[in-house]
């Protein structure tokens, strides 16, 4: 069994509390990145303006579900980058990068390209994707925008699996797709309801008049049209070395 078909240990879930390998850190560590943090600019990271909460599942083995935190760069009008975390905890493991682009951007990728990426009107119009603690009516013009979208998500680090270090290669991951096919599990929504104190159902309720796309490519959402994932293989290659200086 490789170590993408492990299944996760049934006592983990989304933002399971295992502690990456390592000693804690001492104070003069604690100490030398603050230092460092007054001193940098820190200018990429400080670009991210939004926090989103959603879910996403393995294209792979979609039993494997988890809970998702993007923090949010927007680049342009077309094109997101997103640095995702397993919590929103000051303790939150980066498990990997999601890039968003217009359908603009996506049609005019190659088909084959275009089978990795999933689209997020059922993601964002079911309430699955929510902006923990901002008002509805604040985040819907950019959640209205971000309907017509497509990301593609690499997850480096299965922390859903028990993984105390990002082992393996990235696992491709997607966004829930309708009700029949690719649905979040009930438990994960209601333990999020909770954590922050609103109704998904509610908040589905007041996205009902969101506008669709009129077409979603069918390369897209690949998993749903064809009911097949994609796993990235890591195997030995011959690399391509520098020619020796005269």
């Amino acid at each position: 069994m490789s170590s993408t078909d492990q299944p996760p240990p049934s006592h983990l879930g989304s933002g399971g509390d295992l502690q990456p390998l390592g000693k804690p850190m001492s104070i003069e560590q604690h100490l030398l990145d603050k230092g460092a943090a007054m001193l940098q600019s820190l200018k990429p990271v400080k670009q991210i303006s939004q926090h989103a909460c959603t879910f996403a599942l393995y294209s792979h083995d979609m039993t494997r579900q988890i809970e998702t935190h993007h923090y949010i760069t927007r680049i342009n009008q077309d094109f997101l980058q997103c640095a995702v975390y397993d919590s929103d905890e000051s303790n939150g493991r980066l498990i990997g990068v999601e890039y968003i682009v217009s359908d603009r951007i996506f049609e005019g990728l190659p088909p084959e390209e275009q089978k990795l990426w999933h689209s997020h009107a059922y993601e964002i119009k079911s309430a699955l994707w929510i902006n923990p603690r901002a008002p509805e009516m604040v985040v819907k013009p950019e959640l209205q925008n971000l309907t017509k979208t497509y990301g593609k998500f690499w997850c480096t680090w299965q922390t859903d699996r028990g993984d105390r270090l990002p082992l393996g290669p990235p696992a491709l991951m997607m966004s829930p797709q309708a009700v029949s096919l690719g649905m979040v599990k009930p438990d994960l929504v209601l333990k999020r309801d909770a954590k922050y104190g609103i109704s998904t159902e509610a908040i589905r309720d007041s996205r009902v008049e969101f506008e669709e796309p009129e077409w979603i490519n069918p390369n897209a959402d690949y998993w749903k049209q064809h009911g097949k994932g994609f796993v990235v293989d890591i195997e030995p290659t011959e690399m391509k070395k520098i020619a020796p200086f005269p």
